[in-house]
Formats: C-alpha cells, sequence, structure tokens
C-alpha cells in the first residue's frame, strides 16, 4: 500500500499517482491518497487515475495517527486482494 500526499514538493501527487497506475509492475500497488485537500476536483482526478481510496487527513496529530492506523489494519487485515 502506498500512502501519497496530493502536496508535494518537487511533483505533484498526481502525478505520481498516474506514474504509478500506467506501470504494469506498480498498477496493482493499493494507493491511498491522505492528504489536506477537500476539493471535489482533486478527489474525482484521483479516482480517474485510479486512487483506492482518498482520505482528508485531520489537522490535529491524534487524529491524524488514528486514521492512519485504520487505514493500515483495513489493507492488510480486512481488505483481500486479488492472488
Amino acid at each position: 500500500m502506498v500512502l501519497l500526499d496530493l502536496k508535494l514538493p518537487k511533483v505533484s501527487g498526481l502525478e505520481v499517482l498516474r506514474a504509478l497506475k500506467q506501470d504494469e509492475r506498480t498498477r496493482a500497488i493499493p494507493v491511498v491518497v491522505v492528504t489536506s485537500s477537500r476539493e471535489d476536483p482533486d478527489i474525482k482526478t484521483a479516482y480517474s487515475l485510479g486512487a483506492n481510496s482518498y482520505v482528508v487527513k485531520p489537522v490535529d496529530f491524534d487524529a491524524f495517527a488514528e486514521a492512519v492506523s485504520s487505514l493500515g489494519l483495513y489493507w492488510l487485515l480486512v481488505n483481500q486482494p486479488p492472488r
């Protein structure tokens, strides 16, 4: 699983997502966008590029840590990936 922020210092997270999903070697890796953007165009674009989930990260650190922990538990324990 990749946790991907949209606001990266040198390249857009959406560009990283596009590259991951276009490459046969990384296409099947789940990508969870974890970002501060609540903008509808960002959400729609992320899903259209192949994001598996879009999470608006909480500002409070404890809430953020809990959200990331829940994401990890879901993708590692609950989700059934293809075999």
